[in-house]
Parts: structure tokens; sequence; C-alpha cells
């Protein structure tokens, strides 16, 4: 058993009641993970045997960096053309299943808790040799170039391998696993897994410049969107524009863990996200 959620698929019966906790607002986004329904699933060009849930775009009033895809490789699947962007890079996580990832022709056999950096005009594959459906995140964003600096280059790490840093006065109870160096500035984008353990807490009311794509991989908590308090659980999908008040109580039993996109390192655009 894998312990990070994905998707559930399939369809709700005929006899559920409309009680989601779906909302859509000018300040945030929550999907649960019972919206994740198989009528939702998508396709693209260059993948095979592959459906995949796309639960954050560009677009104007939601996501302004980036995209957010929920991938599901079938038996035999994958891409050898993945990325059709050549200015996007990318992350993936990996939540099921053993994929394979090759990254300039060298392999890289995938497992749940497996994290990949992919740098724009990175040439990478992906299959899935296995038995079983392959499921990951897949997040992307254009790098931003800034000067002096070059792309960041490709790397594969582990959830269990890369130590939790402790927020500091919380012993342990909010720690942060950062797949990237902080203070390296090639990086304009961090993916990173927050954990809090039961009864930990974000104590402030988060107010900030950094958008944010948040997947619930583990547990449950109430988190603080904007004025609202809002329960989320595994699986569900959280979506907050700059400046969003953010803060969370996680409840127990167990940690309360979530997958973090946030756009850092970089000049704010005179005129507007898109001026060039």
């Amino acid at each position: 058993m894998t312990p990070y959620a994905s998707p559930p698929g399939g369809l709700p019966p005929q006899t559920a009641l409309h009680t989601g906790r779906a909302v859509f607002t000018a300040a945030y986004a929550v999907i649960p993970r019972g919206c994740f329904s198989d009528i939702v699933t998508s396709f693209l060009p260059g993948w095979q045997q592959t459906r995949l849930w796309l639960i954050a775009r560009p677009m104007t009033g939601f996501s302004e960096t980036f995209s957010h895809y929920v991938m599901e490789v079938a038996p035999g699947g994958g891409s050898d053309t993945p990325e059709p962007d050549a200015r996007a890079q990318g992350v993936l996580f990996v939540t099921g299943g053993a994929p394979v990832l090759a990254i300039d022709g060298a392999e890289h056999p995938l497992a749940p808790g497996s994290y990949a950096y992919l740098p724009p005009g990175a040439r990478w594959t992906l299959a899935n040799p296995g038995a079983e459906a392959a499921r990951f995140h897949w997040i992307r964003k254009r790098w931003q170039p800034a000067l002096d600096l070059d792309p960041p280059p490709a790397f594969v790490a582990r959830d269990r391998d890369v130590a939790a840093v402790p927020m500091p006065g919380t012993e342990g109870r909010w720690a942060t696993t950062r797949f990237a160096d902080p203070a390296d500035l090639r990086h304009d984008m961090h993916v990173n897994i927050v954990t809090f353990q039961p009864g930990g807490l974000i104590p402030f009311e988060e107010t900030h410049v950094m958008e944010h794509g948040l997947y619930v991989l583990e547990g449950k908590a109430v988190y603080r969107l904007n004025r609202d308090w809002v329960e989320v659980e595994a699986g569900d999908y959280i979506w907050l524009r700059a400046y969003c008040p953010q803060a969370c109580y996680a409840g127990g039993p167990g940690p309360f863990r979530y997958l973090l996109y946030k756009d850092v390192n970089r000049h704010a655009a005179l005129g507007g996200p898109f001026a060039p």
C-alpha cells in the first residue's frame, strides 16, 4: 500500500446526494477527491494508454503561473515525446506504480515517493513496464530567465531520503521536505512536501505573493482560506491565488501531508503577469 493518495476515478451512483465540498472563489478553489471521477479525465497527444486529471492551468482568475496534472499511465503506456513546450520545466512526483523515467538516455526506475525535476529543454521519456497503473503528479511552469543564471540541472530524489526541515519553534510538528535548495536562485519554482503532525498548525494567517497549488497526500486538516475554514482530506486539491490568507490545523489521528507548488526567486513582471 502506498501512503500517497491518488484519484479514486469511477463515478458516483445515481443515488448519491450532492453533498460535496467543491468551491471556486476569486481567492481560492477546493477540488475534493470525490470530483476526480472518470468523466473529467482527458488525454494528451504523444502519450499512449494514459489519462489525466488537469486540476490547474493558467487562465484569468485562476492559476497564473503553472499547470498541474494528475497522471495515470496504464501498463505498457507512456510517452517518448512528453513535453511539447521547450520553455517548460517540470516536476514529477510518483504516488503509485513503477514507471521508468529516462533523462538523456539514462534510466531511473521510479516508485511511490520518487521525485524528478526536469529543466526546460530536457530530453526525457516515461514508460510504465509494470503490471499496475503508474500514477504521478506533473507540475509544469515556464522557466523565467534571469541575469547570469542558467536553468538548474535535472535530478531524481525520493521523499524518504530527504530530511524534512522543522519550522523554527515547532519541535517538528510542522516540517518541510525541500527537494531543491532554497538558496539556489536558478529555481523559480519549488515543489515541496509539507508535513504536520497531529495538533500541528500554521499559527498565523500567511499572506504572501507566492501562488500555491496544494494536493493532500495523506491525512486530514481544517484549512483557513481567505475568510473561510474548510475541511480537507487525502486526495483533495486546493489552489490559492497570491495574497490569499491561509492557515491550517491538523486534527489527526495521523500526519497531514501535502505536495505544495509555489513560484519564487524572480522579479515581479511590471505591466501584469503576462507582460513580456
